[in-house]
């Protein structure tokens, strides 16, 4: 088998001049394992090695562990899968690591359930304290009404609550709520969004996308300390996953991430991204491009143009099928994305898009075409975020101006349980098109859209490579032709994913200089069947060369070179 090194200068490079006194000393071997590596130049390796946050020597084990010294931390994989370390192309990380300690909702079975859930969860809680987050799913109710503040009211009289739908473009207000945000029969639906009312016209605490905005604003501010344990619980739990790097949609909070850092307790390389109308903040102070260092980066850009297909807020050309007076929404920031999109460009900023319906797609497509003829060619790497609702001709534009899908494949097998009732045959044809987007040369970047869905990236490999809906009714995958293949998947989740943020030079692959961002796997998900990869497990986490999560029955490493 090959290996491949880096020259001494370039490990002098990346280590501190003591370490090179004598013979190169690894600080991280690790050993008997199956590397996926991703590298077309040696795509298949049994043996690494790393010094510091950086791999020097890939390829076979006899020729990596000579590196090993009595200090050097080796590690056995016994022969498990290890691949790169997935890179989460679309998170919301602070709202994940909320989610982790509030109330479940995701698998309430029907409304009676709903509200017992709640009540069970408030009765911990001192009065007077917010309940957020819930990630409730109507879809799975009978029949799918949605939730009334009345369902609830009488179980939350001392705490105000604000649960939101999984998709985070629709939530329900209680009564104390509303009240809180000045919610009133009275007060009109702002642009962008739709308070629900009952046939009398009283609000039904229901709240579409820009119409949450006033409870949004009622809601009291964590304090930092609060903000770190939020952020603290979500690094963990990304590396027992096995994600080593995400892309923080925001809300972000870079300063809670710089403080983890500083403690050396964050163990997740995060890209945070800020809402597009804060560009102007970044070219006043001379910004171009994201920086910061490869834990923590700045700069990225992201607006939104439509709401989701759950909550029926998707823009699109047609109405819905069961809101027939309705094609859902544009909301109110996408009016000024012209402006906002090419001042950011101008900056030489990075800018992504939220995108649902084929009307959004179209329109931010517009945009993005018309600020790139206007400013000429370079390498700018626009993104549109979900990209789930296409046809051949907006592909052909995703293709032909080069921009970003960053897309996630369980809101597919989520939605497929039910978009039959929102679109017709000719829409649902072009829903979730990752196939055709990949066979027309558009570029993927897979996530997950935490706390949307689940963190694990293995459900959504296997979401990816099945397509088989979570109800159980599409076992062969819904709409077959657009699968990927296992290799498909992982490339788009960690190759895709770094060159979505303009890192492909420092991850994505495993290779000399690279970082030293892995993962031990229990299971061989190129070799078991489909519909076993979702009882994958990370067995040990490495993030720059630091394990930053191992089981405890793994018992992959001895501490020693020797």
């Amino acid at each position: 088998m090959r290996i491949r090194y880096v020259v001494a200068a370039a490990i002098a490079a990346l280590c501190p001049w003591p370490a090179f006194a004598g013979p190169a000393c690894a600080d991280l071997v690790l050993v008997d394992a199956d590397i996926r590596t991703l590298d077309d130049d040696l795509p298949r390796a049994r043996a690494l090695a790393a010094i510091g946050a950086r791999i020097v020597a890939i390829g076979d084990e006899a020729a990596v562990r000579p590196l090993a010294c009595d200090a050097t931390r080796v590690v056995d994989a016994g022969g498990r899968l290890v691949l790169p370390g997935f890179n989460d192309s679309h998170v919301h990380f602070m709202d994940g690591g909320q989610a982790l300690s509030s109330v479940d909702l995701r698998d309430a079975g029907s409304q009676a359930e709903f509200a017992q859930r709640i009540a069970a969860f408030v009765a911990r809680l001192p009065a007077g304290t917010w309940v957020l987050n819930g990630n409730w799913d109507h879809e799975r109710w009978t029949p799918n009404d949605l939730p009334t503040r009345a369902l609830i009211d009488a179980v939350t009289p001392d705490h105000p609550v604000f649960v939101q739908r999984l998709d985070g473009h629709m939530g329900l207000a209680n009564s104390r709520a509303l009240a809180l945000a000045g919610i009133d029969r009275d007060t009109p639906d702002p642009q962008g969004g739709e308070i629900v009312r009952d046939a009398d016209g009283e609000p039904t605490g229901v709240l579409k996308d820009d119409a949450m905005d006033a409870v949004f604003a009622a809601i009291p501010e964590r304090s930092f300390a609060e903000s770190l344990e939020v952020a603290q619980a979500a690094t963990d739990h990304a590396a027992s996953v096995g994600v080593t790097s995400v892309q923080d949609m925001g809300p972000a909070s870079p300063g809670v991430y710089q403080e983890l850092l500083r403690q050396g307790r964050l163990k997740t390389r995060i890209y945070a991204v800020s809402p597009l109308g804060d560009y102007t903040r970044w070219v006043r102070a001379g910004v171009r491009a994201a920086f910061g260092d490869p834990m923590l980066r700045v700069g990225g850009l992201k607006g939104f143009s439509d709401g989701s297909l759950g909550s029926t807020t998707a823009w699109f050309f047609a109405p819905y099928l069961d809101a027939p007076g309705s094609t859902g929404l544009a909301l109110e920031q996408a009016q000024h994305h012209p402006d906002q999109v090419a001042g950011a460009d101008a900056a030489g900023l990075q800018v992504m898009v939220h995108a649902i319906g084929d009307r959004a797609n179209h329109e931010t497509l517009g945009v993005f075409e018309r600020v790139a003829r206007a400013h000429g060619a370079r390498d700018r790497r626009f993104r549109i975020e979900h990209a789930q609702h296409l046809n051949k001709a907006l592909i052909r534009r995703f293709a032909e101006a080069g921009v970003i899908a960053s897309v996630q494949p369980y809101h597919a097998i989520d939605d497929g349980r039910w978009a039959h009732k929102r679109l017709d045959e000719a829409r649902l044809a072009g829903t979730y098109p990752f196939r055709s987007m990949l066979d027309a040369g558009v570029s993927l970047a897979l996530g997950t859209d935490w706390a949307v869905a689940p963190l694990d990236p293995m459900l959504t490999v296997h979401a990816a490579v099945t397509r088989a809906t979570l109800d159980g009714l599409h076992p062969e995958g819904w709409f077959p032709a657009e699968k990927l293949t296992v290799e498909e998947a992982v490339r788009a989740y960690t190759v895709g994913s770094a060159h979505a943020e303009f890192q492909e030079h420092d991850k994505g692959t495993l290779a000399p200089g690279m970082l030293a961002d892995f993962v031990v796997w229990s299971q061989d998900i190129y070799a078991i069947p489909p519909a076993s990869i979702p009882g994958t497990r990370a067995l040990m986490t490495v993030v720059g060369g630091r394990v930053v999560h191992e089981v405890p029955e793994f018992g992959g490493s001895n501490g020693s070179g020797q």
